[in-house]
């Protein structure tokens, strides 16, 4: 995808959304850390069910710690990976209470130094918390990345960087979202929509053709 397809791609999706939020419910910096946190291999639809369960009785990391192990994981069974994704949480709010006064941090290395929350969970907790222009590449973003030729890459750091060199710095902030609601929704993984897409012009993928007979 050529300099010139870029800007027509994103200012494409600008125009069609121009405020693009997360499907994530959150009310405060800390639910947002504890959705994103619970969303691995999980669903935004799975992660707000748990979450509307969860946030109500405890949405501080005092209040989770207070609740215990055993009550979150309850809180939180109906997402996969429950266990583990408990005891980090858990282990999160210990830290968030011990170092930062149970403030959420808004720099990289103090998010990333929080158990389980690796470099995307810290992308999204910066770009949706915090304004600044980072790219979380989850499996939509990595797709995309590669298939519109926008940012192609072997792994996700590869495509993360493409993305941050390539994307024009005024669509910056809002990419990231665009991005996965366009592959949630549109450039879908086994079949993209492609006769309904809004960007296919500006697009390196050709999507086959079914020969008919007459």
């Amino acid at each position: 995808m050529n300099k010139a397809n870029i800007e027509l791609f994103f200012s494409t999706l600008a125009q069609a959304n121009p405020s693009p939020q997360t499907e994530l419910v959150y009310t405060s910096v800390f639910e947002l850390l504890t959705a994103v946190l619970l969303s691995a291999q999980a669903t935004d639809v799975g992660v707000n069910k748990a979450t509307a369960k969860l946030f109500p009785r405890a949405n501080t990391p005092q209040a989770i710690v207070d609740m215990g192990l055993p009550a979150l994981e309850d809180a939180i069974k109906t997402i996969g990976l429950y266990k583990s994704k408990a005891r980090h949480l858990m282990q999160a709010c210990e830290l968030l209470l011990r170092d930062h006064n149970s403030v959420v941090p808004n720099n990289r290395e103090a998010l990333e130094a929080l158990p389980g929350v690796g470099r995307k969970t810290a992308n999204v907790v910066l770009n949706s918390a915090f304004g600044q222009p980072t790219m979380a590449v989850d499996t939509h973003i990595f797709r995309l990345g590669n298939r519109t030729g926008l940012a192609p890459g072997k792994n996700v750091v590869h495509v993360e960087q493409g993305l941050l060199k390539r994307i024009p710095a005024h669509y910056m902030v809002d990419a990231h979202h665009w991005l996965i609601l366009h592959g949630r929704y549109v450039c879908q993984a086994r079949t993209p929509r492609c006769w309904e897409c809004a960007v296919s012009h500006t697009c390196d993928y050709k999507p086959k053709t079914v020969a008919v007979n007459n």
